[in-house]
């Protein structure tokens, strides 16, 4: 028994011993399932976690699909633009295309060797003459005699047809005293080209967004003229030399406004210094809604532009919600002050329609405050009834915008589109609400991001500017002519006319051939024509 008792003893220690070892493995596979039921549970949050994200921004590439290539729109998305609707991604830099090289000039045909001498002796153009006497043979005529004479040949053009203008100056002897009749000051000095043609260059290729080289093919298969675009960029140099102290007076009104919008637009241009591709660089636009606009050439988006234009600016800045504008509004605080563009707040929620139905709503909200102006342009409504009616009629409706935003941001992913529409404007309230305090500001920056809207359409016709210093050559006559616009002046007519007065101009008399002054001069004279 004791034997056998030894063995069951034995054998139960050894059973003992094997349900320990299967009892510490059972609770390591229990340690180890509760291990995974936790990654599990994390694996899975994650995952929900993505899929948020992927529909967050399957709705962003949407959006931007629908905005970049679904045919008609409004508002073109620049990169800066683009990086901001797509932020969180890993953007790689972008590669640049080499940009397209400048077409050659054409190669002088054989006997060509002076073109300008065989336009200005091509027969089958018209021939104007034009004679101007010395004062001393008009003033006492008996005695002269005629020697011989000067005679002055221009290339001119008027809408639809080229023709030569001659310049005749008698050349009178008497008793052995000579007279003729200096020369007029030219638009440009041992030029060929006439005020006319050179107004026709300079707004064909501004104006019209006709590069160069198209206006050469022009010239020589519908008016058989000879004119390189070399000759003709030369020509667009020397005018924009000779029309820069208009832009600098322009310039000079507007810094002395109170109140400004503001905007700029990216534009490639080819810089020596970097061989093989283009660089950005940007045209930065300024400008009194009832008065004169101005485009400034900067090679970059930072402040150094802003900054110096607006160094000696006092007053109220409308612009988009761009970084370095609220920079300068912080670091220049009681003197400068940002008005919001509310274009840009309604834009958010009009993106989010798509994502959230609510946003409709405050789309909707936004067009009562837009029948509101609209009411008050059509009654021509100055800025105390501006104000007046604004605060009557408009106030309420921002007050309703604001609460609803606070209240469905609580409800509403930061990362969405109405999250991000919302805290747009939230963050920038105050400057959404300058209007309604001064009747001279406008509900949005539309009116500035009209002006540039034209240089949008040339850009996609010459794709680039030839050097950085030709940016600023073309928005001092960008500048002139969208003043032009504002100003309901005829751009040809006005361009044709300064050019030729301007070579004997005084500087003190610089202020008159401003759009703005030379249309309420063309106003002034149109009675006494009529009458005459």
């Amino acid at each position: 028994m004791e034997a056998g008792g030894d063995q069951i003893t034995v054998s139960d220690q050894w059973l003992l011993k094997k349900f320990e070892e299967l009892s510490g493995r059972l609770s390591l596979v229990e340690q180890a399932n509760v291990s995974l039921q936790a990654r599990e549970q994390q694996h899975l949050q994650r995952i929900e976690q993505l899929l948020q994200e992927n529909r967050l921004l399957r709705q962003k590439l949407d959006h931007f699909i629908q905005r970049y290539f679904g045919g008609q729109r409004n508002e073109s998305l620049d990169r800066q633009q683009l990086e901001l609707l797509l932020q969180g991604l890993e953007l790689t830099e972008l590669p640049v295309a080499a940009a397209p090289s400048r077409p050659p000039a054409t190669a002088p045909r054989p006997g060509a060797a002076h073109p300008v001498r065989r336009v200005l002796a091509s027969e089958h153009l018209e021939t104007r003459e034009t004679v101007i006497e010395p004062e001393e043979v008009k003033a006492q005529p008996e005695g002269w005699r005629k020697l011989s004479e000067e005679r002055t040949t221009l290339l001119d053009y008027e809408p639809g047809k080229f023709f030569k203008q001659v310049t005749v100056r008698p050349r009178y002897v008497k008793n052995e005293e000579f007279a003729v009749a200096p020369l007029p000051p030219q638009p440009i000095e041992q030029s060929m080209a006439g005020p006319g043609l050179l107004a026709h260059v300079v707004v064909t290729k501004f104006e019209e967004h006709t590069p160069l080289y198209r206006l050469e093919r022009i010239f020589r298969h519908q008016h058989g003229v000879e004119l390189s675009r070399k000759t003709m960029g030369d020509w667009v140099f020397q005018i924009a030399e000779l029309v820069k102290p208009i832009y600098q007076t322009i310039a000079q009104e507007l810094q002395q406004r109170s109140y400004l919008q503001a905007d700029e637009t990216p534009i490639r241009c080819l810089d020596p210094d970097v061989k093989g591709k283009s660089v950005k660089g940007y045209l930065w636009v300024y400008g009194d809604p009832k008065g004169d606009v101005l485009f400034d050439w900067r090679m970059g988006r930072g402040r150094e532009g802003p900054a110096e234009f607006l160094k000696d600016f006092r007053g109220t800045l409308q612009t988009d919600a761009y970084g370095v504008y609220e920079s300068l509004a912080k670091e220049r605080e009681g003197e400068l002050t940002l008005a919001g563009c509310l274009a840009h707040g309604r834009r958010g929620f009009k993106d989010a329609i798509a994502e959230n139905k609510v946003a409709a709503w405050f789309v909707k909200q936004m067009a009562l405050l837009y029948a509101v102006e609209k009411e008050l342009r059509r009654l021509k409504a100055g800025p105390q009834l501006r104000a007046a009616v604004r605060q009557h009629q408009s106030a309420p409706v921002l007050a309703r915008l604001r609460k609803a935003m606070a209240i469905i941001r609580r409800k509403t992913l930061p990362q969405g589109l109405l999250g991000q529409a919302i805290d747009y404007m939230l963050v920038r309230w105050e400057s959404f609400t300058q209007f309604l305090e001064d009747g001279r500001v406008e509900i949005d920056n539309n009116l500035i991001e009209n002006a540039i809207r034209p240089t949008a359409i040339g850009k996609k016709n010459w794709l680039f500017i030839g050097a950085p210093e030709a940016g600023q050559r073309s928005a001092i006559i960008y500048t002139l002519l969208g003043n032009c616009r504002r100003h309901g002046v005829n751009p040809y007519e006005y361009f044709r006319d300064i050019i030729a007065r301007l070579p004997a101009a005084k500087i003190t008399q610089i202020k008159e051939f401003t759009p703005s002054a030379w249309a309420t001069a063309q106003r002034k004279n149109q009675p006494a024509q009529k009458a005459a």
